[in-house]
């Protein structure tokens, strides 16, 4: 197989470029939480994230100089990964990002992804999980099948108080269709008088 032997993927950018871009891609997501970029490029920022987030684990001097080495903007990064996503990570034994394939949003339709820090406020896979549970009470179906019950346990399992911010999530939104059924059946009946 031509090219099964390269540790990473290259880019179409000479090295300091691509480490640049990597550089960059990481900055914005621990930044953000959350960015959209391509596919292969959103897979080569999560090992380096992945990475990152383990070394705030570790919490040492040398892992501060190291991270210190990758962000762009290290002063406002730094307190974050050795704080509030360590606290957040400590229990979790890997897996703290997701990249999710989404359809290309580009002319040249190159394959699109999310590249998400998972059990966080912009967390993807909780977001639409809470949106089918809610859909389902909504419906009147009892149980939940396989797949969500799958899912149910997935976003609550290394999240702190999961279960109760699943429930606060699932209660929101049926609140909020509620509140658009409502709005809905006063401007419908309103319209045809």
């Amino acid at each position: 197989m031509a090219g099964g032997a390269t540790k990473y993927r290259h880019l179409s950018r000479k090295s300091s470029h691509r480490q640049a871009l990597l550089r960059n891609l990481v900055t914005s997501l621990f930044t953000h939480e959350s960015i959209t970029t391509t596919w292969p490029k959103a897979k080569e920022a999560q090992r380096l994230a992945e990475k990152l987030i383990t070394l705030g684990k570790k919490n040492t001097g040398a892992s501060r100089q190291q991270a210190l080495s990758v962000f762009y903007t290290p002063h406002e990064l730094l307190p974050k990964l050795f704080g509030s996503l360590r606290e957040r990570y400590a229990t979790r034994p890997g897996g703290y990002t997701r990249v999710l394939r989404v359809e290309p949003k580009k002319d040249d339709q190159a394959a699109s992804a999310i590249l998400e820090l998972v059990d966080g406020p912009k967390d993807m896979r909780f977001a639409m999980t809470a949106r089918t549970v809610a859909r389902n009470r909504s419906q009147g179906f009892e149980g939940l099948n396989e797949l969500t019950t799958l899912n149910v346990r997935k976003v609550t399992r290394y999240r702190k108080d999961g279960v109760d911010d699943l429930e606060r999530a699932i209660k929101k939104l049926e609140l909020d269709s509620g509140k658009a059924a409502a709005f809905a059946k006063r401007n419908g009946a309103g319209a045809g008088q």
